[in-house]
C-alpha cells in the first residue's frame, strides 16, 4: 500500500490502492484481452513516463478520443498520472467539430484509437494512435509519484451547438460524488460490472471510477450490441449492468428465444441513466429482469440528483427517485421562489459534485446556492417527476404542453417501437406537437390512427399535427433523441391541421 500512500488520492492512487489489494483481480477486459489490477497500474506508469518524456505536463491539457476499451482506462490512468488536464471527446465527433473542442479547450495532444486517425489529423494538436500507446506501455521507465492531479473535463451531451466542458477536479473528488449512488444502488466490493454506457460520458464513467474504487471487473465493449451485451451479462455472471434507456430498449426487442436463453441469475443491479426512461420500459424491464432496475437523474453538470429504487420504479414507472445521499432538489418558480408540492417548475439541484462552471467560461443558472437542470417537474409524496426540458415544452392555444406525456401515450401502443414527439410553429395554435414514430417489424399504422389514440386519451390540443414514420430516431452516444435533426425532416411551411 506504500506505493497507493505516494499518489494519495488522486485516480493513480486509487488504481494503485486497488492493484496492491486485488493484484490478480481483473479491472477491465474487452473483446480482445484483460488486464488485472497489477498489470493496469503497471502499464499506466510507463505510459506516464512515456507522454512525460513527450512534454505532457501538469500544465497539459491532454485529450482522449476512444471507444469502450481496455486502452481506455489504461491510457485515462497515465495521462491524469501526468498532472495533465483530460478532456474526455466525443467518439461521435465528426473532424470539423473535433477541431473547433480541441482549440476551445486547449488541446495540445490528443490521444485516440486507431480508427480515428483520419479524423484527428487536422486537430491541430499532436496526435498519438493506441499502436503509439502500446509501445509506450512496453517502455521502461515508470513515473514518479504526485500527489496532486489535474481537471477531468466532461463534455456535455446536448444536442446542439458546442459541447461545453464541464471540469471536475481530482478523480477522489469524482468517486466522492457517484459514492452518493452507494446509499441507494447496492454495488458490492469486487463485483463484475459490464458497462454498455460510453466512457467518455459521465454516466459511464462515474461508474468506471467508483469500480475502481472497489476493486470491480469492468466488462466493457467497443460498440454497443444488444445481443453481445446481453450474452456477456450472462458468460460473465454479471452482477451489474450499467446503461442507457435506448441500450435497454434494443436488448427488450432482441427475439424472445435470445432473451429466454439468457441466463442473468447473478445480475443485481441494472443501472440506467443519461436519458429519460419511460414508463413503459421501466415496466418491460422490471417484468423481464425483476426489481433490479435503478433510475438515475443527473447531469453532467450537476451530477447525480436522484435515485428511484426497483421498488419504488414498480409503484410509479415514470418517477426519477428521491434525493440522493447529500443532494438537495428544489422545485422553483419563475422568480426562483420554491413551489408546494405537487406544482409543476424547475428543477434546481445543489450537491457537492455540482460543478464550479463550464471550461470556457460561463455557468448554468444558479438559484438559491442550487443549480439549474434545464427540466420541469414535480415532487409528490417525496418522489421528483420530469416532465421534460424547460424548451421542450409548448404554449399551443394558450395551453402548456409536454412532449413527453405524447411519447409516453405511444410509446405504450404494441405497434410502436420508438417515437420522439417535439413541438413546431402553427400558424392557429402559436405552436403545435409532431410525432416520430417507429413501427415495429410487421406493424401497420398510419398519421390519422395516431392522432385518433392521442385525441381518445388526451386533450385536443396535445394531438399531433404532424406524424412522420422513420426506421429509426437519431440519437447521440448517450442514447437523447437529435431533435434538431427531426426537426429539419419537417416542411417549412406552416403544419398541416389535423
Amino acid at each position: 500500500m506504500l506505493a497507493a500512500m505516494r499518489w494519495g488520492t488522486t485516480l493513480a492512487g486509487v488504481v494503485a490502492a486497488a492493484a496492491a489489494r486485488q493484484p490478480h483481480r481483473t479491472a477491465v477486459e474487452d473483446e480482445i484481452r484483460a488486464l488485472p489490477y497489477r498489470d493496469l497500474w503497471d502499464r499506466a506508469q510507463r505510459v506516464a513516463a512515456a507522454l512525460s518524456e513527450r512534454g505532457v505536463s501538469p500544465q497539459s491539457c491532454v485529450g482522449l478520443m476512444c471507444r469502450n476499451h481496455v486502452g481506455f482506462v489504461e491510457w485515462l490512468v497515465a495521462a491524469s498520472a501526468t498532472g495533465a488536464d483530460v478532456v474526455l471527446l466525443n467518439t461521435g465527433f465528426a473532424a470539423p467539430q473535433l477541431a473547433d473542442v480541441v482549440a476551445h479547450e486547449g488541446i495540445s495532444v490528443v490521444i485516440h484509437d486507431d480508427e480515428f486517425t483520419d479524423i484527428v489529423a487536422e486537430c491541430g494538436a499532436t496526435t498519438m494512435s493506441e499502436s503509439v500507446m502500446s509501445e509506450f506501455a512496453e517502455t521502461s521507465r515508470k513515473i514518479s509519484p504526485r500527489k496532486t492531479q489535474g481537471r477531468l473535463v466532461i463534455l456535455t451531451s446536448g444536442t446542439t451547438g458546442r459541447p461545453k466542458g464541464a471540469a471536475r477536479g481530482a478523480a477522489p473528488a469524482a468517486v466522492e460524488g457517484v459514492a452518493a449512488l452507494v446509499e441507494r444502488v447496492p454495488f458490492r466490493f469486487a463485483d463484475v460490472q459490464v458497462i454498455a454506457a460510453p466512457l467518455f460520458h459521465g454516466w459511464g464513467l462515474s461508474n468506471l471510477l467508483l469500480g475502481l474504487g472497489r476493486c470491480a471487473t469492468a466488462v466493457v465493449a467497443r460498440r454497443f450490441e444488444p445481443e453481445a451485451a446481453l450474452a456477456s451479462i450472462s458468460a460473465k455472471n454479471a452482477d451489474v449492468f450499467v446503461a442507457v434507456p435506448v441500450m435497454l430498449s434494443r436488448i427488450l426487442a432482441l427475439p424472445p428465444e435470445v432473451l429466454v436463453a439468457a441466463r442473468t441469475p447473478g445480475l443485481r443491479i441494472i443501472a440506467s441513466s443519461g436519458s429519460a426512461l419511460g414508463a413503459k420500459l421501466t415496466t418491460d424491464v422490471l417484468n423481464r429482469f425483476g426489481p433490479v432496475l435503478y433510475n438515475i437523474y443527473g447531469s453532467t453538470e450537476v451530477a447525480v440528483a436522484t435515485i428511484a429504487t426497483p421498488a419504488e420504479l414498480r409503484e410509479h414507472p415514470s418517477t426519477a427517485g428521491r434525493c440522493a445521499f447529500g443532494v438537495r432538489v428544489e422545485i422553483l418558480d419563475e422568480t426562483g421562489q420554491p413551489l408546494p408540492e405537487g406544482s409543476v417548475g424547475r428543477i434546481f439541484v445543489g450537491g457537492a459534485m455540482a460543478f464550479d462552471g463550464y471550461t470556457g467560461g460561463g455557468n448554468k443558472e444558479r438559484q438559491r446556492g442550487l443549480l439549474s437542470t434545464g427540466d420541469l417537474g414535480s415532487f409528490r409524496d417525496g418522489l421528483l417527476f420530469v416532465d421534460g426540458r424547460e424548451d421542450d415544452m409548448i404554449v399551443s392555444g394558450g395551453e402548456n404542453v409536454f412532449p413527453v406525456e405524447v411519447e409516453d401515450l405511444l410509446a405504450h401502443r404494441r405497434d410502436v417501437a420508438d417515437v420522439a414527439v417535439v413541438g413546431v410553429p402553427d400558424e392557429q395554435f402559436g405552436q403545435a406537437l409532431a410525432a416520430f414514430v417507429v413501427l415495429r417489424p410487421g406493424a401497420e399504422l398510419d398519421g390519422d390512427s395516431v392522432r385518433a389514440h392521442v385525441r381518445s386519451q388526451l386533450a385536443r390540443h396535445k394531438v399531433p399535427r404532424h406524424v412522420e414514420f422513420l426506421d429509426e430516431l437519431p440519437r447521440n452516444a448517450t442514447g437523447k433523441v437529435l431533435r434538431r435533426i427531426l426537426m429539419e425532416r419537417l416542411p417549412r411551411s406552416t403544419v398541416a391541421s389535423s
